[in-house]
């Protein structure tokens, strides 16, 4: 085998090695990988095309004997995003009458209405009302919708939220009914039946969750959210909570800070962290996000990455922290099996995720849903009330008991969408269909 041919194989090796064992990449062990091998394929062909371009090239530098890093994201990028980008036409000007702000497109909204698009929603729930830019959109585009139902612990956001659904109800010449609730949508059984119990039986038509930080959360210094402004260590989702990330910082054992850095925030660095972090209990312990920001620079080598390098340590801590003050990830899982129960059949439920905790937990838990312990769908043959000839979002699909998962794999953000939204860029779609 020629240098070059032998240089080809080894950067698909490494390549393929990076991606059996990156942690999104890596399903419940319970599950079964036989998916595994698509990916191995691919990367695999990719090898034989990188090998016969560099057949044709005269000269090899030596020093670099191996795919750079960058280019091996790339290409790990390109195996994942290739079969999951989303195809819909991203309509910007026709979104962007959704958003809270100029600047503001909610996240995915042409796949969102898509996966309703051939329902009959009588009767929808928004289990994230943010601003309402989704609401908005699918009332406009279901006219038939009577009753409207949604949910969010932010006061902020609800009070927003609030205002707009309640004008486009008056504008409305339907019969639609429209309630927002300030609540988690851990709550959402009881709600719907708070609204009229007879909406559970048959059940809701739609259910959305979208599971992103608002831009009015993460602008405000004092919520405590953002890794660039100046705050309190708070980052309760609900005001009302007690616990906070100041609490967590200065007062939790040393083991479980650790455990919430490294499994939160997936951080390789979390063990230098947590012994910073209880030092500093010694002097007083941290009050502010740029005194945990200072701490999570100190850590962070100036060679790797550089200020963008830091960023991203302090983005994961933060979301750690987040995710240990509001119990995001349990909290999540439970609503999950609630909002399925609350589908009339036929009824569908989406969820938009931005990191691989939640990926993860809505993957297994949609698969858990229909008892299902295999990630290997089925085409289109043999599953009930899918429209095919319509809904071409819908390419391969993992049938069970009781529920139908309409994206075996997650649908990403279109390259048009990212270029414009930059706050979609880690979004990813599921869809489950009750039968």
């Amino acid at each position: 085998m020629s240098p070059q041919a032998i240089t080809a194989a080894t950067a698909a090796a490494a390549a393929v090695k990076q991606l059996l064992f990156h942690p999104s990449f890596l399903p419940p062990l319970h599950c079964k990988r036989r998916h595994i091998s698509s990916s191995i394929l691919t990367v695999a062909s990719y090898s034989t095309t990188l090998s016969a371009s560099t057949r044709n090239t005269k000269k090899l530098n030596r020093k670099d004997n191996s795919i750079s890093v960058t280019s091996r994201r790339a290409l790990i990028d390109s195996v994942v995003k290739k079969r999951t980008r989303s195809d819909i036409k991203f309509d910007e000007e026709s979104f962007r009458q959704f958003g809270d702000t100029d600047s503001h497109i909610p996240v995915m909204l042409g796949e969102v209405l898509g996966v309703f698009d051939s329902r009959k929603l009588i009767t929808f729930v928004d289990c994230t009302l943010g601003a309402a830019g989704h609401s908005s959109a699918i009332i406009q585009s279901h006219p038939e919708m009577q009753s409207y139902i949604g949910l969010d612990f932010d006061p902020v956001a609800h009070e927003k939220a609030k205002a707009k659904i309640d004008s486009i109800q008056k504008d409305s010449t339907s019969n639609l009914k429209t309630h927002t609730f300030l609540r988690n949508f851990k709550n959402i059984k009881s709600t719907i039946s708070e609204v009229d119990e007879h909406l559970l039986n048959p059940g809701i038509d739609g259910i959305l969750m979208d599971l992103g930080m608002s831009s009015m959360q993460v602008n405000n210094s004092k919520r405590g959210f953002s890794v660039l402004c100046d705050g309190p260590l708070d980052m309760r989702m609900d005001p009302q909570a007690s616990l906070t990330a100041e609490d967590i910082l200065n007062s939790w054992p040393e083991s479980e800070l650790g455990r919430i850095i490294r499994d939160y925030g997936e951080e390789n660095n979390w063990r230098t962290l947590q012994k910073k972090i209880i030092k500093t209990r010694l002097s007083g312990g941290l009050h502010s996000t740029s005194e945990l920001v200072n701490l999570i620079r100190s850590c962070t080598s100036g060679g790797k990455g550089g200020r963008q390098g830091w960023i991203k340590t302090a983005t994961r801590v933060f979301q750690a922290l987040r995710i240990a003050v509001n119990d995001e990830l349990k909290t999540l899982e439970v609503s999950l099996y609630d909002c399925f129960k609350c589908l009339a059949p036929g009824g569908r439920l989406a969820v938009i995720s931005f990191h691989s905790l939640e990926d993860r937990i809505v993957k297994q838990t949609f698969l858990d849903i229909i008892k299902s312990d295999s990630v290997d769908g089925g085409g289109s043959r043999g599953f009930k009330n899918v429209d095919f000839e319509n809904e071409k979002w819908i390419k391969q699909m993992v049938g069970g008991v009781g529920g139908t998962i309409l994206t075996k794999r997650p649908i990403t953000p279109s390259q048009d969408e990212e270029k414009v939204n930059v706050r979609c860029r880690s979004a990813k779609l599921r869809v489950i269909q009750k039968d």
